[in-house]
């Protein structure tokens, strides 16, 4: 195996890799979003998230680790739609963005 194949193969796994732990923090980020839905007693709609923003960061303990922005729809009366948002640092939750009487609710963790 040449260093260019190696270099190629080892290229896939990381992109493989990325991938799969961007579809479980995804999930991770769903599941706050529709918890946070049900506690404010609105409508989590479509059921997904999408991401906004992809950055490196420092952690608590000075690691650098990803940190994923996601933004998410619901609904108050079920003929609006509003934006709320959910900020993962690693697998963790560290903000949720939601709000049902104008004013956003923000939940940091």
């Amino acid at each position: 195996m040449t260093f260019a194949e190696l270099l190629a193969l080892m290229l896939l796994c990381l992109c493989g890799w990325f991938w799969l732990d961007s579809a479980r923090t995804r999930e991770i980020g769903v599941q706050a979003a529709r918890a946070a839905c049900r506690r404010e007693g609105v409508q989590f709609l479509d059921e997904t998230i999408s991401g906004r923003s992809f950055r490196f960061v420092r952690d608590e303990d000075g690691r650098l680790c990803p940190q994923r922005v996601y933004e998410f729809e619901y609904s108050v009366s079920g003929n609006d739609r509003v934006r709320g948002s959910v900020m993962l640092r690693g697998k963790h939750v560290v903000m949720l963005e939601i709000g049902t009487q104008g004013a956003p609710t923000f939940t940091l963790h």
